[in-house]
């Protein structure tokens, strides 16, 4: 008996369907792919809004091209749950009270997707992008982190815009970079050092070490200088998280007591650690007993007049949301702000994920 390959799924017949033809840019798809996505990483935080649109507009299309010469294979476990977030996107979308709104966020989502797409196909089709994606990654890092810190040393005018006079932290200069906002800054860095502690453990040339040590070294440096609380809570579970994978790995041959006690006596010692420097360095104080002032503290006040908002339009429409994207957002939230407390977001991951698609958006 002669065995039949299975077709693919309905989703994805249209893949390979131009895999006979040919021409210059096919042949080099590998290459531009590279590029593009370098440059998108290398880009993130210094290219403006246009460009980033571009880039992104530029590796959806690659990709696209790039299914159509390739022959469809099987859906991962992580692109499984992405196209299931995008078919509660499409739902919230459909049933938004704001649809053209909701459309425009849908639309950022799927050319997101598109890049993860790329992104997958290039580093399947050839592994050693991995290094140069994360290489520029730590470009980008580096520039951001150097223009961050030099704003200590310039106009501190521009700075005074993120020094509330009414928070426990009044006088705190914080940097900001090119992202003009403290927290987008610290946002930005927090994944990107654990990459750069791997590349300085895993890259062997000197000139490799010394680059990605540089990038850690200032990273840190600018989150640190960011002021921003989330950021700092951030860095301390990346970096954490990082470290504690690194310790299981090293010793894996070590006696099953000895390797389930390292881990915690190294946890042990980093909280004393911690505690120790937030009892004794006065800005780090400062900063982290402003989360401890409830109402008291404008920053958390104004956050938690946010969250109540958003906590209602949650329990409006707690199945499907109002849509993706802030455009939607920003239609709906005055309908329950209070007077004064303007908001572009929901100032929370996991209840931004509610106002947008509901419970299955958070559950998926």
């Amino acid at each position: 008996m002669t065995s039949t390959s299975a077709s693919p799924p309905l989703l994805q017949r249209w893949q390979g369907l131009l895999a006979a033809s040919g021409g210059p840019l096919a042949q080099r798809l590998e290459p531009i792919s590279g590029l593009v996505v370098c440059a998108l990483m290398a880009g993130l935080p210094l290219v403006t809004r246009a460009g980033l649109s571009l880039l992104i507009t530029a590796a959806g299309l690659l990709w696209l091209l790039w299914a159509l010469r390739t022959p469809a294979g099987r859906i991962g476990p992580i692109s499984g749950w992405l196209l299931v977030i995008l078919a509660v996107m499409l739902l919230a979308s459909g049933t938004s009270p704001v649809p053209v709104a909701a459309a425009k966020g849908l639309a950022k989502l799927v050319s997101y997707l598109g890049v993860y797409a790329l992104m997958r196909q290039l580093l399947a089709q050839s592994p050693a992008w991995w290094d140069r994606i994360v290489a520029a990654l730590l470009a980008g890092e580096l520039a951001s982190s150097v223009i961050a810190i030099r704003q200590l040393y310039g106009d501190t005018s521009e700075l005074a815009r993120w020094a509330d006079p009414n928070s426990v932290a009044d006088g705190t200069i914080r940097v900001y970079g090119p992202l003009e906002n403290p927290n987008l800054l610290a946002g930005y860095l927090i994944p990107i050092l654990p990459l750069a502690v791997v590349a300085l453990l895993r890259w062997s040339p000197w000139p490799q070490k010394l680059y990605a040590a540089t990038a850690l070294l200032l990273g840190s440096s600018a989150l640190f200088l960011s002021y921003s609380r989330g950021g700092w809570l951030g860095m301390v579970a990346a970096l954490g998280g990082i470290g504690l994978l690194l310790v299981l790995r090293q010793t894996r041959s070590w006696p099953p007591l000895a390797r389930r006690l390292f881990p915690l006596l190294l946890a042990v010692l980093g909280g004393a650690l911690l505690v120790l420097a937030i009892t004794q360095v006065e800005p780090l104080r400062i900063r982290v007993m402003s989360l401890l002032a409830g109402r008291q503290d404008s920053s958390n006040n104004f956050r938690i007049n946010v969250w109540m908002a958003a906590l209602q339009m949650v329990q409006d429409r707690p199945w499907l949301g109002i849509g993706p994207g802030n455009t939607a957002f920003n239609l709906i939230y005055p309908l329950y702000q209070q007077p004064k407390f303007n908001a572009l977001s929901a100032y929370s991951v996991p209840l931004e994920l509610l106002v947008e698609g509901g419970v299955p958006y958070l559950l998926a």
